[in-house]
């Protein structure tokens, strides 16, 4: 399974509290802050809305091949 590693990169100040809440549930919470999550539509869907604020990146788990 991939993963997604996501960087607040700009301010929440002067943003809407559906786009703080939902970086907040990203578990982010300063800029610069780096947090891995699992690939899923509902993550890939919670960076597309606040994909002004953050960026995103996409890496291949190396698994045992099962």
């Amino acid at each position: 399974m991939a993963k997604l590693y996501i960087t607040l990169t700009r301010s929440l100040a002067n943003q809407s509290k559906n786009h703080i809440a939902t970086v907040e549930a990203l578990g982010l919470k300063k800029i610069g802050q780096t947090v891995e999550q699992e690939d899923n539509p509902a993550m890939r869907g919670m960076v597309r809305r606040v994909a002004h604020l953050v960026s995103c990146e996409e890496t291949a788990v190396e698994g045992s091949g099962t």
